[in-house]
């Protein structure tokens, strides 16, 4: 992973430094609360509906096990002990009193960790696929252009106030699991006829009030003009974006109101002023990133053996064979596997990890995966470099600390913002629901039976639950001062993307574990043969499922 130099320390140093200043003036009342807002938020302090809030930033999702170890005491010395993985792959801490946050940003600092643009209308943290680097199906490894797009947008003067929040994923494989054509910028690594690398360029992405899917503005983009061409995106949207409504600030507006060709044109004639300018990538630069992401020192592996041992292990062992076959990842490298932690174990919020549990991750991390865990967009853990040879004892130590439940790709598996319990802006809770689902879906067998089905949940319209992407999505809603639920189905994440369809009424939330109860009991009866739920939904229509619920609900 990357490694701060000089220059990087000293910036976030000076920035430390100048919030603790800021918040003592507000503190003493030298500064207005409509003053103090913007800093804040620039230093990832928001104010929730119980307390303040501050999210820290995991670029792509890398976490040292010192980090780790740096989060823990953090949660531990000025917060209530626990941290909770968002969608963006960074970490939130709900409980901390301000007065303290520049002492928190200090310790952070010190580990090389920091909340700069974790809000505000700025370029937010970087994401990309959880397996960058190890995925058997990669292309290209997407880390190092993550750290190009970090660097190049960190502080970067232009970009400090843009009309609203704008988010760029990067996706390396055949198959996307950043959900990156739900973003601002979308970035697919590719090649050439010639096997050049590049960029397949996608703009105008979003969730929230209005989700929309990302268009494709640039079918290649050679690999040096990577920041040059995004620069001269945001520049157009900077001029040309919304400032007076913050329902039409994003760019997926801009982009559907002058069109993808017009909007096309625009970034050209921009690109033309700035193209072999100072931000083109040289090999040299390109070569001085990539040298943080070489390839681990992996082992020579017995992998007859160990496949023969692991395949013994599962017969003596069903949890383990569960657990194999669910939350182990395909690795390029023959013998290692990459091991999804659930954070999803029934009766704990989804994404929550107390202080001692993130140390004991790290220190499994520097036993079995050279020192480094990734978080992942679903609210989950990786281990990306386990050897085969490990499997077992690995699982062995997940299970006694809670993480070794075998249902990611499930539907217990669920992604769930904070909600009502924490957020101010949410209009219900989520966690009671998606702790509801589970409950009435306790059965391993059947969820296996049942295949991967993604199922999200949202506390209001902003969609930090990612509802809309979700097979099944469901979102709070208020109405007349009550809590009730909106059901959609059809969203997909994949490169194959879909926004989810609303179903019809919202249900209170005691109907809606048996609302989905009737949405899969439908699913189960109209699939062909092995046939998922998404491709069954895609055959079959919303219709078959909209009678079911409703002429059995009424």
């Amino acid at each position: 992973m990357y490694q701060y130099d000089g220059y990087d320390q000293q910036m976030l140093d000076d920035r430390v430094k100048q919030f603790r200043s800021q918040t003592q003036r507000f503190l003493k009342g030298e500064l207005s609360e409509n003053e103090f807002l913007p800093l804040r938020l620039q230093n990832g302090l928001y104010i929730q509906r119980l307390a303040p809030l501050l999210r820290i930033a995991v670029p792509y999702g890398l976490l040292s096990s010192h980090q780790l170890r740096a989060i823990a005491k953090i949660s531990r010395d000025f917060d209530k002990g626990y941290v909770h993985f968002t969608t963006r792959q960074n970490i939130q801490m709900n409980w901390p009193r301000l007065e303290e946050v520049p002492d928190i940003l200090e310790q952070l600092a010190a580990v090389q960790m920091h909340a700069i643009q974790t809000s505000g209308a700025c370029i937010r943290n970087v994401t990309s696929d959880q397996f960058a680097g190890v995925a058997a199906d990669e292309r290209i490894d997407p880390r190092p252009y993550c750290e190009m797009i970090r660097q190049w947008s960190t502080f970067h003067p232009e970009f400090a106030f843009l009309p609203r929040k704008f988010k760029i994923a990067v996706c390396g494989a055949q198959n996307d699991r950043a959900a990156i054509r739900v973003h601002d910028i979308a970035v697919e690594l590719t090649e050439n006829e010639m096997q050049e690398v590049g960029y397949r360029i996608y703009v105008g992405g979003g969730l929230g009030r209005t989700p929309v899917v990302a268009e494709l503005i640039n079918p290649y983009l050679p690999e040096k003009d990577l920041l040059t061409y995004l620069e001269a995106i945001l520049r157009v949207y900077n001029q040309l974006g919304c400032r007076d409504n913050k329902y039409k600030a994003r760019i997926k507006i801009l982009v559907r109101a002058m069109g993808i060709s017009a909007f096309r044109n625009k970034v050209d004639q921009e690109w033309a002023l700035i193209k072999g300018g100072t931000a083109t990538l040289t090999d040299k630069e390109l070569a001085r990133i990539k040298k943080d992401f070489a390839p681990r020192p992996y082992e020579t592996v017995d992998v007859l053996e160990c496949n023969q041992n692991l395949n013994q292990q599962s017969q003596q062992n069903n949890a383990f064979a569960q657990w194999l076959s669910h939350n182990t990842f395909a690795h390029k490298i023959d013998g290692y596997s990459a091991v999804t932690l659930s954070l999803k174990r029934t009766g704990i919020a989804t994404g929550n990890v107390t202080d001692q549990q993130l140390e004991a991750i790290a220190n499994l991390a520097d036993t079995f995966s050279f020192g480094e865990v990734r978080s992942t967009h679903e609210q989950n853990m990786v281990m990306a470099d386990v050897k085969k040879s490990d499997l077992y004892l690995l699982w062995q130590e997940l299970f006694k600390l809670g993480f070794a439940t075998p249902n990611i790709g499930c539907l217990t598996d669920i992604i769930c913002c904070p909600g009502g319990d924490y957020c101010s802006l949410a209009n219900a809770k989520s966690i009671p629901v998606a702790e509801s689902i589970q409950r009435t879906f306790d059965d391993l067998d059947y969820l296996y039976d049942l295949g991967n089905i993604r199922l999200n949940i949202s506390g209001c319209m902003n969609g930090c639950g990612h509802h809309h992407m979700g097979h099944i999505g469901i979102l709070g809603v208020d109405k007349r001062g009550q809590e009730f639920y909106q059901v959609s189905l059809g969203g997909d994440p994949s490169l194959n993307t879909s926004l989810g369809i609303i179903l019809g009424p919202s249900f209170s939330h005691t109907e809606i574990a048996g609302i989905i109860v009737k949405i899969i009991d439908t699913y189960v009866q109209m699939r062909v043969e092995q046939e998922s739920f998404i491709d069954t939904y895609r055959r079959v229509g919303i219709t078959p499922f909209k009678e079911q619920v409703y002429d059995k609900a009424d």
